[in-house]
């Protein structure tokens, strides 16, 4: 079985698996044939892990060789849950920064990604919080975030737009005010 952090622990998985076959039952759906007999559990325990992001030290350095250009992580895998539907949404982040005193360890732009994502969430509200929160700790010069997602909450039910992504994109410091800084980000974060 899996193990969640204790915040989720907390909340009670077996109540999460009463709650989600209430639900499931409430829709009509038979949670006592074999197929579907563990799904009550499985779904809380799905849930569980897409809302709890695994907790990380942020690691920095001194930019000792006084780095000065800029820095992109592209495609970061990115997942959420829409907190309007509670359906998955899905992409990828591309994070990129201008260092300033101190530069961040790479790992560490996948780590804000899944902090912010795993919650409820909208994509808009997603990009400027990791935006805002590399800019608040490491104090570049500048920081670019563009996500790029899949929303199942549209392409599965509503207008069914399947394949339709929606973009979004939170820019501060010279990635923001210069416009060739600008330009050499959008550029650096294109397929």
């Amino acid at each position: 079985m899996a193990t969640f952090p204790r915040a989720v622990d907390g909340l009670g998985i077996d109540a999460a698996e009463d709650a989600a076959r209430t639900f499931l039952e409430a829709l009509g759906v038979d949670c006592d044939s074999p197929g579907t007999q563990s799904s009550p559990r499985r779904m809380a325990e799905a849930y569980a892990e897409m809302l709890t992001p695994r907790p990380f030290e942020m690691t920095t350095f001194a930019n000792d060789e006084e780095y000065d250009e800029l820095v992109v992580v592209r495609s970061i895998p990115v997942h959420s849950i829409c907190e309007h539907h509670l359906l998955p949404f899905f992409g990828v982040a591309h994070v990129g920064y201008l260092p300033g005193h101190r530069i961040l360890g790479l790992s560490k732009f996948a780590r804000v990604v899944e902090m912010f994502a795993r919650r409820p969430q909208v994509q808009e509200r997603l990009t400027r919080q990791v935006a805002d929160w590399i800019d608040l700790r490491l104090a570049p010069r500048g920081v670019g975030v563009v996500i790029e997602a899949e929303h199942l909450c549209m392409t599965l039910r509503g207008v069914g737009a399947a394949g339709a992504r929606t973009t979004t994109s939170a820019l501060s410091g010279a990635l923001r005010d210069s416009p060739a800084t600008r330009a050499e980000f959008l550029a650096a974060v294109r397929p």
